[in-house]
C-alpha cells in the first residue's frame, strides 16, 4: 500500500507556481522603475597620465631694450640735420644743429665781462697795495709817537676799503665766469650727437623748425628716435590672475604678425610689479580688471625686425610629464555639505570636483585636488586614480548630475574627435 504524500508534495506545484509569479513580479518592478528613471547621455573618458604644460598668453609690441629720445634743451631754430630716418650711427656721430647765434653773442659778452673785471681788480689790487703800505707806515711813525692816532686809524680804514673793493671784483669774476659756463653749456647743447651705437629709428622734424623746450606741463620737441636694434623685447600685458604665476628666466615663445608662422624663442627678464594705469584716466578703486607689464627678451632677433610692430607671447609657466590629468570641462562646483548652514563665503561653501562613474552605471562626486593647467587639460593632485572613469560633458548634462544618477555614456561627437 503506497505511503501518503507529504503537505510539501502535495503542494509542490503551487509553491512553484508561486516562486514563479514573484520573481515575474520582481522583473516587473525592476523594468519598470527603471522606465521611470531615464538615463542621462553623457561623454565619459579614462583618466590617464599626460604630459603638461602650462601657458600665459599675452600680446603687446615689440620694441628695443636701448631706445632714446632726442629733445632739445634750449630753444632754437633748426639749420642742419647730419642723418636720416633709418640711417645707422656710432656713438658720437653728428645728428643735428640748432641756430647758435645768440648762445655764441651771450658767450662773447660773458667773456667781455671777465676781461673788463680783470682789469678793474688790477687797478684795486695797486691802490690795495698803496694803501697797505701808506698803513703799515702810518703804524711805524705812530709807535714813534710821530703821528697821531686818528692818521693811523684812517690809513687803516682806507686799506680796509681798497681790501673789500678788491674781493668785490674777485666775486665779479666769478660770478660772470659762471654766467660763461651757463652760456657755453647752452651753447653745447645746439649740437646734437649719437649717444649710443644704434639706428635712427624715427626723424620727426625738418630744417627750419623751431625746436621747443619741454616744461611742466607741456612736453617738448621730440626730434629723432635713436634705437640700439641688437637687443630686442616683447612688452606685453598680463591680467593680475595670470601675472602671480610668471617668473623672471621663464622661456616663452613670441608670435609676430608681421613675420607669420614663424616663432621666436625669448626668456621672461622683467615682471612689473605695479599695475598698469590707461593713459589719461586717474587712478580709483574701482575693482576693474588690472593688467601689469611684463617683459620678454629675444633669443635671436631677426635682422627685419622693427620696433612697434605687434606680438603676443606665449610665457611657460609650469611643465610637468606623467601627470594625472583631466579635460578641464570635467570639473564641476558643488556645495560642502558639512558647512553649507554656516558658511561665509562662497569659496567656503563650494567644493570642485569631478563625476565618477560607478560599476552600477550611476555617478558619484569625487572631490579633486588641482594641479598646473594645460591648454585643455587640468592636471589631479589627488582624488582620481589612474584608470577611473569620469564624465566630461557636455556642460547640460553636468548641470543635472547627482549622487546617483543613472547615466548612458554615448561616443564624442565627430566635432570633438581630433
Amino acid at each position: 500500500m503506497p505511503s501518503p504524500k507529504s503537505f510539501f508534495q502535495r503542494r509542490k506545484k503551487a509553491l512553484l507556481a508561486a516562486g514563479a509569479l514573484v520573481f515575474l513580479a520582481i522583473v516587473f518592478l525592476f523594468n519598470l522603475r527603471s522606465q521611470r528613471e531615464s538615463p542621462v547621455k553623457v561623454t565619459v573618458e579614462t583618466v590617464s597620465s599626460r604630459n603638461l604644460t602650462s601657458i600665459i598668453s599675452a600680446s603687446g609690441e615689440v620694441r628695443p631694450r636701448k631706445s632714446v629720445n632726442i629733445s632739445a634743451h634750449v630753444p632754437g631754430r633748426i639749420v642742419r640735420i647730419g642723418v636720416r630716418e633709418g640711417q645707422p650711427v656710432r656713438k658720437g656721430d653728428f645728428l643735428l644743429k640748432l641756430d647758435s647765434t645768440q648762445y655764441e653773442a651771450n658767450a662773447d659778452r660773458d667773456r667781455a665781462i671777465i676781461r673788463f673785471y680783470k682789469t678793474e681788480l688790477e687797478k684795486t689790487r695797486v691802490k690795495k697795495d698803496q694803501d697797505r703800505a701808506v698803513y703799515e707806515r702810518q703804524k711805524q711813525l705812530f709807535s714813534g709817537q710821530l703821528v697821531s692816532r686818528e692818521q693811523m686809524e684812517a690809513a687803516k680804514v682806507q686799506y680796509d676799503i681798497s681790501q673789500a673793493q678788491y674781493n668785490s671784483i674777485l666775486h665779479q669774476i666769478e660770478q660772470s665766469e659762471a654766467s660763461l659756463r651757463v652760456t657755453l653749456d647752452s651753447l653745447s647743447k645746439t649740437v646734437f650727437e649719437a649717444p649710443l651705437d644704434g639706428i635712427v629709428t624715427s626723424l620727426r622734424v625738418e630744417e627750419g623748425e623751431v625746436a621747443i623746450i619741454g616744461t611742466m606741463n607741456n612736453p617738448g620737441t621730440v626730434l629723432m628716435t635713436l634705437a640700439d636694434l641688437s637687443i630686442m623685447e616683447v612688452e606685453v600685458q598680463v591680467d593680475e590672475t595670470d601675472v602671480i604665476d610668471v617668473r623672471v628666466g621663464q622661456t616663452a615663445e613670441v608670435h609676430v604678425d608681421a613675420l607669420p608662422g614663424r616663432v621666436l624663442p625669448g626668456r621672461v627678464t622683467e615682471v612689473g610689479s605695479s599695475a598698469l594705469r590707461p593713459l589719461g584716466t586717474a587712478a580709483s578703486s574701482t575693482q576693474e580688471s588690472k593688467d601689469f607689464k611684463v617683459v620678454v627678451t629675444l633669443d635671436d632677433p631677426p635682422p627685419n625686425l622693427r620696433p612697434g610692430l605687434s606680438a603676443s607671447a606665449d610665457i611657460i609657466t609650469a611643465e610637468k610629464t606623467g601627470v594625472l590629468a583631466v579635460p578641464i570641462s570635467a570639473l564641476v562646483l558643488q556645495e560642502r555639505k558639512d558647512d553649507a548652514a554656516d558658511r561665509t563665503t562662497r569659496a567656503q561653501a563650494e567644493v570642485e570636483g569631478v563625476f565618477a562613474v560607478g560599476k552600477d552605471g550611476r555617478v558619484k562626486f569625487a572631490p579633486v585636488v588641482k594641479g598646473i593647467t594645460g591648454d585643455l587639460m587640468i592636471e589631479i593632485v589627488s582624488g582620481l586614480e589612474d584608470g577611473a572613469e569620469i564624465v566630461v560633458g557636455p556642460y547640460s548634462a553636468l548641470r543635472q548630475l547627482r549622487d546617483g544618477t543613472l547615466i548612458k555614456p554615448e561616443p564624442p561627437s565627430e566635432k570633438t574627435l581630433p
